[in-house]
């Protein structure tokens, strides 16, 4: 088995699943099922998110994971912004209904909220920033968004968070009704890690040249 090359500073294994597909065939000489991982089998504790902000959670988790770790680390934060709700639940979308994580409950608590709202005032995106940090202490972020509404019910079985209940614009079904090669190609995850890419793949080539 070659050794690990990259490190996602996230104990979530439905994140891991979809990083190794993003980065699949993109970054030469990576084998993705066997040299990127995640913090837990890197040894890394799952890093506290206190930061305000998207970039601030993910740059801090890269950075503590890199530094614990001794390779090249990849984070992002990401949530549901709801433009009724002024930018809510935003940060604290994976702890929206006060247990971290808990996404039935979560789409329980702001279907409530949102219950007497009309569609037209549902409108919503999904943010996303992507962060890569270094041993050296090279640091690096990406946004990524995807916008649409919210539906009144659940729709679709992929996927995680609040994709059962979010429409993406344009394309008439959830995100959870999206297959994953779907998602992959219009998730604001995807369009981060997209952009953060070319220095992804700067500093894989320069780690595996320096083997």
């Amino acid at each position: 088995m070659s050794a690990p090359v990259l490190v996602l500073a996230s104990h979530n294994a439905g994140k891991l699943r979809e990083l190794r597909e993003l980065l699949r065939g993109k970054v030469p000489g990576l084998d993705v099922d066997t040299q990127v991982i995640d913090a837990a089998a890197a040894g890394a504790s799952d890093p506290v998110e206190d930061q305000v902000t998207f970039a601030g959670n993910a740059l801090k988790k890269a950075r503590e994971v890199a530094a614990s770790s001794g390779l090249i680390a990849l984070a992002d934060d990401s949530g549901l912004s709801v433009d009724v709700l002024g930018g809510a639940p935003g940060i604290f979308s994976a702890r929206w209904s006060g247990v971290h994580g808990d996404d039935e409950a979560n789409i329980d608590l702001l279907l409530a909220q949102l219950g007497d709202i009309g569609a037209e005032h549902r409108a919503a995106q999904f943010v996303c920033a992507a962060a890569l940090a270094t041993p050296a202490g090279a640091e690096h972020v990406e946004l990524g968004t995807s916008a649409g509404v919210l539906r009144t019910q659940r729709a679709g079985s992929h996927g995680f968070g609040y994709d059962p209940i979010f429409e993406p614009e344009g394309s008439g079904k959830t995100m959870a009704e999206h297959t994953p090669e779907e998602k992959n190609a219009i998730s604001h995850r995807a369009r981060a890690f997209a952009a953060l890419l070319p220095v992804i793949i700067d500093e894989v080539t320069r780690a595996l040249a320096a083997r």
